[in-house]
C-alpha cells in the first residue's frame, strides 16, 4: 500500500511539471509562457531551472518594485532565486522604462540587472551605452560609453555622449563629460548633465523674429527645474526699438498646500507709446503677477491673485496673448468652504492698478444654503446672505483722480422655499417664494450722493416654473448620409414666471456696488441666480422656452447631432426702459457628422422686426489632413439711453484653415475680416515642420488697426524639442499670437 501510494505519488508530481512545461509555468509572482506553440517551456532536471527557446514572455510582480515584462527569444528562469539569462532581442518593461539588448541577465526580485550592450528609455528621453549594473538599494543603474537622445531611432539627429551616466528610473538621467553632437559635429561641452524622465528639463527657448512696433526682436527663455517643489523660467528679450526686457518666473509645488506662482517682467521702454486718454507712459515698465491656489482640506480651497502694472497698456504692447485673454486682470483673495448644504465663501478685493476703475470688496463674506429638504416634509429651502464692507473706486488718469469715490457697508440676505410638484407623472410644477432683506449704511465719500443715508429695502417675490419633457424613439432608423444609427426625439418646453412687487427703495436712489453690465445673452430672472443685489426691481415676467434633442448612437456612445433652444420674456409690467416682449434668443447646435458642427445664436428684436445678434459657426474636420472654421458675429448698434446698452456694434468674419501636406509639413491660416467697413482686420499664416525631435514653425502676420498706428507686421520662427514641446495640443491654433513671441 505505501509502495503504492509512492509510485501514486511519483506520478502525480511528473504529470504536473508535464503539464506545466507544456503550457506556462504560473505563480504569484512569475509566470512564463512560451511564444511559439511546438516549442513549450521545459523544465531541467539537472539545474533547477525553465528553459524556453524560440521566443517566451516572461511575466513578473514584486510588492514593492511593482509588475514588469520580459520578452527574448531565449530565456533560461530560475523561478526560487529569480533570475534570469534573456539573450536574443531581449526588451524589458519595468519600473516605467523599457530596457532593450541582445543579452541581459535579470533578476525579477531584486531588480539587478546586468549587460554590455543596451538601450533604454521612456518618452521624452532615450539612452544607450555600454557595461550596464544596477544599485539596488538605490534603484539607480549606471552605465559607461553612453549616450542620451528625445530621438527614439537607432541613429539619433541629436545626442549627448557621456564617458559615465546613472539612471534613476522614472525620474532623471545624469551624465558626465557629456557633448552635444548635431549629426557627428560636436557642438557643445557639458561637464555635468541632467535630463528629466517626466517631460521637464532644463533647457533654452528662442523666439527670433521682427515687428513693425518692435523691430527686429529675439525673445529667449530659459527653463529650469530645481528640485519636485520649484522651478521656473527666466526671461530675456531684446526688441531693436524698444530695448531689452526680462524677469524670473518661479513656480512652487507644495503637495497638500497646493500650487504658487510669481512673475516680474521688467522693461525700459526706449519709445513708449500713450495711453488710452493720449497721457505720455513712463519708460519704465514692468509687469508682476502672484498666484495661488490650494486644497488643503477637503471641500477646503484658497485661492489668491495679485496682479500690477506699471501702466495701462503694458500687457497690451508686450504680452498680447494675456491681454486677449483677460485686458483687465484682478487682484483677489478668496476662501471657500463647501459641506453637504452650505457654501462660506470670504472674497477681499482691493485695487492694485490704479487706472482701473474697480468695486473694492473689504472683505465680501457670503453664506449660501444650497437647495434641501425641509425634514420629511415636501418643501425645499435655499438661501444666500452676505455682508461686507465696498468702495467703488474710478480710474486715475494721469495722477488726477476724478474725486467721485465713494464707499459704505451692505448687508444682505435672501431666503426661499420651494414645493417641487409632479403631475400625472410627467409634469414639474414648482411654485416658490422669497424674501430679501439689505441694509445699506450711509454711504461716504466725495461721490456719495447728498440725500444718501443708512435704509433698510425689504423685497417680496414669487412665482412657479411649469416645464415637462417628451420623448419618441425610431430605434431602427439608419442613414448614412446622416451617420445616424437609431434616432431619439426630447422636447423640453417651459414656463418660468416671476413677480416682484415694487421695493420701497429703487435701485437708481442709492450707491450702486453691483449693477447690471450689457450682455449678448438674456439675463437670469428668478432668484438667486439673478445675484446682482443693487439693481434688484420690481419684476412681473414671465419666461417661455422650448428646447428640442435629437439624438443618435455614434462610436458606441449617444449624443445630440441637433439641439435648438428658444427662449423669450413676457413682461407684463414692463420697467422704465423695457418693453412689453423681450428679443427672442436661439441656440442652435447641428451635427449631421461627427467631423461636420454647425453652431448658431441670434438674438431678434419682435417689436422693430431687426436681428441684434447673430452668430454662426461652422467647423469641417472629415481628417487628419485638412480642417476648416469660418464663423460670422453681426452685433447691431445699441447707444440706448439705459446702462446695459451695447453700444457701438460689429460685423466680422473669421477663417481658420489648417492643411497637412505630409507627416512633416503643415500649413494654417486665419483671417478677420470686418464686413461692414470692408476691413481685413488681422491674417496670420504659419507654416509648421516636423524634425523629428524638433518642431518649427515660421509664421507671419499683418494687423491693421485703423488707427494712426498704421499696420503692424510680424515675423516669427518658434521651435521646441517635442520631448518637451513649448504649447500644449492646440494652444498654438487657440492662441495664435504665441507662435510670434507675444
Amino acid at each position: 500500500m505505501n509502495i503504492q501510494r509512492a509510485a501514486t505519488l511519483v506520478l502525480m508530481t511528473v504529470l504536473c511539471l508535464t503539464a506545466f512545461s507544456a503550457r506556462a509555468e504560473e505563480d504569484a509572482s512569475l509566470t512564463i509562457e512560451s511564444l511559439t506553440p511546438d516549442s513549450p517551456v521545459k523544465w531541467d532536471t539537472i539545474k533547477k531551472i525553465f528553459r524556453a527557446t524560440k521566443g517566451v514572455k516572461v511575466t513578473f510582480s514584486h510588492p514593492t518594485y511593482g509588475p514588469g515584462i520580459l520578452i527574448a527569444d531565449n530565456a533560461e528562469v530560475d523561478r526560487n532565486s529569480g533570475n534570469i539569462a534573456a539573450s536574443g532581442n531581449v526588451r524589458i518593461q519595468s519600473d516605467a522604462m523599457v530596457w532593450t539588448g541582445d543579452d541581459i541577465r535579470f533578476n525579477v526580485k531584486t531588480r539587478k540587472m546586468e549587460t554590455v550592450q543596451f538601450r533604454a528609455g521612456r518618452s521624452p528621453a532615450f539612452v544607450t551605452g555600454q557595461n550596464l549594473a544596477a544599485d539596488v538599494s538605490n534603484n539607480t543603474y549606471t552605465a559607461s560609453n553612453a549616450y542620451i537622445s528625445t530621438d527614439d531611432v537607432a541613429e539619433p539627429t541629436t545626442r549627448i555622449h557621456a564617458s559615465s551616466i546613472k539612471i534613476v528610473p522614472g525620474k532623471y538621467f545624469e551624465a558626465r563629460n557629456a557633448v552635444l553632437y548635431v549629426g557627428n559635429v560636436p557642438m557643445f561641452y557639458f561637464p555635468f548633465y541632467t535630463q528629466r524622465l517626466d517631460g521637464k528639463g532644463n533647457q533654452f527657448r528662442f523666439v527670433p523674429g521682427y515687428r513693425s512696433r518692435y523691430g527686429s526682436f529675439l525673445k529667449s527663455s530659459y527653463d529650469w527645474i530645481a528640485n519636485d517643489q520649484l522651478d521656473g523660467e527666466l526671461h530675456a528679450d531684446y526688441r531693436q526699438k524698444r530695448g531689452f526686457g526680462g524677469g524670473p518666473d518661479f513656480n512652487l509645488h507644495l503637495g497638500r498646500w497646493g500650487e504658487a506662482s510669481l512673475e516680474y517682467y521688467f522693461l525700459h521702454d526706449l519709445t513708449p507709446e500713450r495711453d488710452n486718454l493720449g497721457f505720455d507712459i513712463p519708460a519704465n515698465r514692468q509687469r508682476f503677477r502672484f498666484g495661488y491656489d490650494a486644497v488643503p482640506w477637503t471641500n477646503l480651497n484658497v485661492k489668491a491673485v495679485i496682479g500690477y502694472q506699471s501702466d495701462e497698456r503694458v500687457l497690451h504692447n508686450f504680452f498680447e496673448s494675456e491681454y486677449r485673454a483677460n485686458p483687465q486682470p484682478s487682484t483677489f483673495f478668496e476662501v471657500n468652504k463647501t459641506t453637504d448644504n452650505f457654501s462660506l465663501d470670504v472674497l477681499a478685493q482691493p485695487r492694485v492698478n490704479e487706472f482701473f476703475e474697480t468695486v473694492e470688496r473689504l472683505p465680501d463674506v457670503r453664506l449660501t444654503g444650497f437647495r434641501q429638504q425641509v425634514l420629511d416634509t415636501p418643501l425645499y429651502y435655499e438661501s444666500e446672505t452676505s455682508a461686507g464692507f465696498y468702495r467703488r473706486r474710478f480710474a486715475i488718469t494721469n495722477n488726477v483722480a476724478s474725486g467721485l469715490d465713494y464707499s459704505g457697508a451692505r448687508a444682505d440676505t435672501y431666503h426661499q422655499l420651494t414645493l417641487p410638484q409632479i403631475y400625472f407623472g410627467w409634469l414639474n410644477l414648482t411654485p416658490r417664494v422669497g424674501g430679501r432683506l439689505s441694509y445699506y449704511d450711509d454711504p461716504s465719500g466725495v461721490g456719495a450722493l447728498a440725500n444718501d443715508e443708512a435704509f433698510a429695502r425689504g423685497i417680496f417675490n414669487t412665482g412657479a416654473e411649469l416645464t415637462f419633457k417628451a420623448s419618441q424613439t425610431w430605434a431602427g432608423k439608419r442613414s448614412r448620409v446622416l451617420d445616424l444609427n437609431g434616432i431619439r426625439h426630447i422636447v423640453q418646453p417651459s414656463v418660468n414666471y416671476v413677480y416682484v412687487p415694487r421695493p420701497n427703495r429703487f435701485p437708481g436712489a442709492s450707491q450702486q456696488f453691483d449693477t447690471e453690465l450689457p450682455s449678448l445673452r438674456l439675463l437670469p430672472i428668478e432668484f438667486p441666480d439673478y445675484n446682482t443685489i443693487d439693481s434688484v426691481d420690481s419684476q412681473n415676467t414671465m419666461r417661455f422656452g422650448l428646447k428640442n434633442r435629437f439624438q443618435t448612437k455614434r462610436d458606441g456612445e449617444i449624443g445630440d447631432f441637433f439641439y435648438w433652444d428658444v427662449y423669450s420674456d413676457w413682461r407684463m409690467r414692463p420697467r422704465a426702459g423695457q418693453r412689453t416682449f423681450s428679443d427672442v434668443f436661439s441656440d442652435l447646435v447641428l451635427r449631421p457628422r461627427n467631423w461636420l458642427s454647425l453652431e448658431s445664436l441670434t438674438r431678434y428684436d419682435i417689436h422693430d422686426g431687426l436681428c441684434r445678434l447673430s452668430f454662426h459657426n461652422l467647423t469641417l474636420q472629415p481628417n487628419e489632413t485638412w480642417s476648416w472654421g469660418i464663423g460670422h458675429l453681426y452685433v447691431r448698434d445699441d447707444f440706448g439711453a439705459t446702462p446695459t446698452a451695447l453700444q457701438g456694434g460689429n460685423s466680422f468674419l473669421t477663417s481658420t484653415l489648417f492643411l497637412r501636406a505630409n507627416e512633416n509639413w503643415g500649413f494654417r491660416a486665419t483671417h478677420q475680416y470686418e464686413v461692414s467697413e470692408k476691413w481685413l482686420q488681422e491674417q496670420t499664416y504659419s507654416i509648421y515642420r516636423d524634425l523629428r525631435n524638433w518642431t518649427a514653425a515660421l509664421s507671419f502676420r499683418i494687423r491693421d488697426t485703423h488707427t494712426t498706428e498704421g499696420k503692424d507686421y510680424g515675423v516669427a520662427f518658434t521651435f521646441s524639442l517635442k520631448a518637451s514641446p513649448r504649447f500644449k495640443v492646440g494652444e498654438d491654433a487657440v492662441r495664435p499670437a504665441r507662435l510670434l513671441g507675444y
